[in-house]
């Protein structure tokens, strides 16, 4: 019953993010005093499904607030939306899946690793995104992380990503070509920092 709830929950807030998406940036836009909260919810909306790419998001905030304003409202939304699809994972599938994992006592112990470094492994995550944002919310959903090292490490994590996001974003109407450098730049020593990641994983292996 827990599994159907939660899917319907997940299945409701990706209908309400596609079908809102136009009327939701239109607001956004406006600049208008419901601006604000409709764009901490869209921000959470996008950690479940990205109707429109976040760094698109994050650089229309930004133009409309300001770089520190927008990035704070970028950020609380994404946090937002990551605990969200935090606590649905764990009631929906967290029983489940650690009956699963008794059963195999190496991913048991994998597990029992990366819970011991779970502030520093999802710090890492978030800044150099190895594994896949949402993944890595329902991955820690339905381990046995609590919930404040989740919050904190993503929290920290998330910020320079959505500055930079949002920065280069609200440079974009007035300046494209330094606003897709510093995209094109951000991206490149993520793809640097995940191949080494990736490198050591294999030497390791």
């Amino acid at each position: 019953m827990k599994q159907i709830i939660t899917l319907v929950i997940t299945i409701s807030i990706i209908i309400l993010a596609y079908t809102q998406k136009e009327g939701m940036l239109h607001l956004i836009e406006s600049g208008e005093s419901t601006a604000i909260i409709i764009s901490l919810l869209f921000v959470a909306l996008l950690v479940f499904f990205p109707v429109t790419p976040f760094a698109i998001v994050a650089g229309i905030i930004g133009s409309v607030f300001g770089v520190w304003t927008g990035s704070i409202i970028s950020l609380c939304g994404s946090v937002f939306g990551s605990l969200i699809m935090f606590f649905v994972a764990r009631y929906g599938f967290q029983q489940w899946v650690q009956k699963v994992l008794n059963k195999y006592p190496k991913a048991k112990e994998y597990e029992s690793i990366f819970q011991k470094n779970a502030f520093l492994g999802i710090l890492l995550f978030r800044i150099a995104p190895v594994i896949p944002a949402p993944l890595l919310n329902v991955l820690c959903g339905v381990s046995m992380i609590r919930w404040p090292i989740f919050f904190i490490a993503t929290l920290i994590g998330k910020f320079p990503s959505i500055v930079i996001f949002t920065f280069a974003g609200s440079l974009f109407a007035s300046n494209k070509l330094l606003s897709v450098i510093i995209y094109g730049t951000y991206f490149v020593i993520i793809a640097i920092i995940t191949t080494i990641h990736i490198q050591k994983r294999k030497i390791q292996m």
